[in-house]
């Protein structure tokens, strides 16, 4: 495509969607063309942009004649299936970010791939893409340690764990052949340590932009892969790359790996 990809935004108002619009204005590939908040937000209706000659505000609701070519969301799982839902009536390709999905939310992403393009991921940075493919091969070299999966985020993230530590937890459990949702233990209070089980913990507090350890232990010995990421803005940088990257994609479930390796 050589002409710019107009471009939805789901959930404009959080810290992501804020840092994706700004990265979207440095763009000449991609078009911001709707910014969608909550249709009670105080930001319905002001500029997007105050000190820009872009003329784009904020919006409640999507325009029935708005052209666009994708649909970024990065909201919160309550507004997730509204995102979702616009992205399938528009037959928009859809990115998503938003975490603490249920199974309900995450069989409709499923299904909506039969119809859309989709790609979502708990973490759009590089370097957890790669730290998954480390975690696996970990898991898979060490099958009997015990692993356990400590991450930190700002304090007002609403989901523990993290989409990104039970992304990685997911990827330990499949290497090994387990039933994630069988050997996922969130909390060691009141019991002894179960052998095959992968543990989590959950730090939130101030601006912590995002950190993973994923640690596999034994008898005198332990493996610790660790990922920290200091600016908010590498996430949006991935996101903007996914969406640039499926657009005019057939329908189907993608994946961050495949914008990358692909």
């Amino acid at each position: 495509m050589s002409s710019s990809i107009p471009v939805v935004l789901h959930g404009a108002a959080g810290r992501m969607g804020q840092a994706i619009l700004r990265v979207l204005d440095e763009r000449a590939d991609l078009t911001p063309v709707a910014a969608l908040v909550r249709a009670d937000s105080a930001r319905v209706g002001q500029p997007v942009y105050p000190f820009s000659e872009r003329t784009l505000r904020y919006a409640g609701t999507l325009a029935p004649d708005l052209a666009a070519s994708v649909l970024i969301d990065f909201s919160v799982a309550d507004a997730f299936d509204h995102g979702l839902a616009l992205a399938l009536e528009r037959k928009l390709p859809f990115v998503s970010g938003t975490t603490g999905l249920d199974a309900r939310q995450r069989a409709a992403l499923e299904r909506a791939a039969a119809s859309i393009p989709t790609l979502w991921a708990a973490n759009f940075s590089l370097g957890v893409a790669v730290l998954a493919k480390l975690v696996a091969a970990a898991a898979r070299a060490v099958p009997e340690w015990d692993c356990e999966i400590a991450e930190a985020h700002h304090a007002g993230k609403h989901d523990a764990p993290s989409g990104t530590g039970l992304m990685l937890g997911r990827e330990v459990a499949a290497a090994r052949g387990q039933d994630f949702d069988a050997v996922a233990r969130y909390s060691h209070a009141g019991n002894a340590r179960a052998r095959g089980t992968i543990g989590f913990a959950s730090t939130r507090a101030a601006d912590i932009v995002g950190e993973h350890t994923v640690m596999f232990a034994t008898a005198g010995e332990r493996i610790e892969l660790v990922h920290r990421a200091t600016d908010r803005m590498i996430f949006a940088r991935g996101a903007v790359a996914a969406a640039r990257w499926i657009a005019g994609r057939p329908a189907g479930r993608y994946s961050l790996e495949d914008v990358i390796f692909s």
